[in-house]
């Protein structure tokens, strides 16, 4: 068979069709590498993946964004991202396989997922205009051509002769059928971008990340100075010693992050400024890191817990937070709470990515120790939790509270104002709720029969704990050993030594906070402002 008869039998079969599919993907990934290098020119958020992926979290209903946190955890957003290439992958396949027939309609969708992208980028909350849009803009124009260029490659071309023709006359003799393609310039013309493409991904990836050396270096040369107000020393008791329970103090590497940031935010410190304004701001302020830096700091331990968080689970943890007073600043500006006739009711806190809490003014100026946190377990907070500053305010779920990256407070009210997660049928208004967990045994544990100690935390953040009972299968209820109070603001770790019978048990566990209101039974989903419910594991003793 003739190099002629093979190409023939080519443009018939599968080959053609899996190279258009293969030219589809090549055209995406070229499309995907220049607008992550354009980024780096623009800023690392306007890259089409981040600023699609925003948009599907700001569009997505709040129960399948709690569905996702429950289910995905912290790895919430890789999937996301994941499921976006997922989809760019499918859709750029599709588009080569069109190319054959519909080279121009197939390059007009490659455009249109550009302009989608441009879309997206220009409706974020924290666009910067046009310039977000470039990157998806310059991919689509580039994804688009080599879509054409490679299709082109397919296109057949030249008659062929009939390789059906009789075998005594030879393949010459019959009538010229078909056209061919050209093999070699499609290879060369993907090994090429396939190789550009690379080099582009890799070099716009490593600026993007070099974007961030200037926030890095200016964290690094941050020393949080001695506080005027120092956190207690943590009561001795405190931290019992029982293998499986909680950290009293959350490690930052632990700490738990729910968040909306594709990419966390790299602010630097030198630059960054703080505005405080709105209703009721008699004395409008702008202040930079330094100018916090230099007032009166104090430390305290605070434990935060999401509001996505559900009966048992992981989103809470306590850490000791150094910042300035909230109530300072406001009062410095003029501000009233409510209850002293101030016209505003409502807080609201915008960070660098767009994002808007909310918080009841008269929460954070009631005496509670509100804080714009600079530092974190003694270290200046990491970037996953807000660097170079964020609020902290006890007895608030995060989503009412704490804004991190923050850059501007509004002050307003309830009625004038949603902030995003409001728009998004969440409560206004949220303090958080009685709760209490078992860390230790864990689910579907088989712990030996005899001795085992049941332990675990409760929490009611700005009211105190007073008591945490544990209840076996379907008997009474017994009063857990509490460790010692560090602040009412602070989780409190609980133990109960349980003699194990053989066979299977269920472990029920519910606390009592300061208010003397014991932890309801009645399970609630987070939305709208918080789960509720007892915790119980089940276990076999063997």
């Amino acid at each position: 068979m003739t190099d002629d008869e093979k190409e023939f039998r080519n443009t018939r079969g599968w080959t053609r069709p899996a190279l258009a599919a293969l030219g589809g993907a090549l055209a995406g990934f070229a499309a995907l590498a220049t607008a992550e290098l354009v980024s780096a020119a623009v800023r690392p958020q306007s890259g089409p993946v981040v600023v699609v992926g925003g948009a599907a979290i700001d569009r997505t209903p709040a129960a399948v964004k709690d569905w996702a946190i429950r289910n995905f955890g912290t790895d919430d957003k890789l999937f996301l991202q994941l499921g976006v290439l997922s989809v760019l992958a499918v859709f750029a396949i599709a588009l080569g396989m069109a190319a054959l027939r519909f080279r121009r309609t197939a390059a007009a969708g490659v455009l249109l997922f550009g302009a989608v992208g441009a879309a997206a980028a220009i409706s974020r909350p924290d666009s910067n205009g046009f310039s977000d849009a470039l990157p998806s803009i310059a991919g689509a124009i580039v994804g688009a051509v080599l879509l054409l260029f490679l299709a082109g490659r397919l296109v057949l071309r030249g008659p062929v002769p009939d390789a059906t023709a009789n075998p005594e006359t030879g393949p010459e003799s019959g009538p010229p059928v078909g056209r061919g393609w050209d093999r070699r310039g499609f290879v060369i013309a993907a090994t090429t971008a396939a190789a550009a493409s690379a080099g582009a991904g890799v070099l716009g990836r490593a600026l993007n990340g070099s974007s961030g050396r200037g926030a890095v270096a200016s964290r690094d040369e941050v020393v949080l100075p001695a506080p005027v107000s120092a956190a207690p020393a943590v009561p001795r008791g405190a931290r019992l010693r029982i293998p499986g329970i909680s950290s009293f103090t959350t490690p930052n590497g632990d700490f738990y992050r729910v968040d909306t940031a594709l990419v966390v935010p790299k602010v630097n410190a030198r630059t960054w400024r703080l505005r405080i304004q709105g209703t009721g701001v008699r004395r409008p302020l702008s202040l930079s890191y330094d100018d916090l830096l230099r007032r009166e700091l104090i430390e305290r331990d605070i434990t935060l817990t999401c509001v996505s968080n559900e009966v048992g689970g992981p989103y809470v943890g306590n850490a000791r937070w150094i910042g300035v007073r909230l109530s300072e600043l406001l009062s410095e500006c003029g501000v009233r709470p409510p209850s002293r006739g101030g016209p505003a009711d409502q807080l609201v806190a915008r960070s660098v990515d767009g994002m808007t809490i909310g918080s009841p003014v008269e929460d954070v100026m009631d005496g509670r120790d509100a804080l714009l946190a600079l530092g974190m377990n003694g270290e200046p907070l990491p970037f996953a939790h807000g660097f170079p500053v964020r609020m902290v305010v006890p007895g608030l779920y995060g989503y009412v509270s704490a804004c991190k990256w923050i850059e501007d407070i509004e002050l307003t009210t309830f009625d004038a104002y949603d902030p995003y997660w409001v728009k998004r049928d969440w409560a206004r208004r949220a303090p958080v709720k009685t709760q209490s967990r078992i860390d230790t045994p864990k689910p579907f544990a088989r712990p030996q029969a005899g001795p085992v100690m049941v332990a675990g935390v409760a929490w009611a953040q700005h009211r105190g704990i007073d008591k945490v009972e544990v209840r076996v299968d379907d008997g009474p209820w017994r009063e857990a050993r509490l460790a010692a109070e560090d602040t009412r603001d602070t989780w409190r770790q609980w133990s109960l030594a349980w003699q194990a019978p053989k066979g299977g048990h269920t472990l029920t566990v519910r606390a009592t906070d300061r208010t003397g209101r014991v932890q309801t039974e009645k399970r609630a989903r987070t939305i709208p402002d918080g789960a509720s419910g007892w915790h119980s594991v089940v276990v076999t003793v063997d």
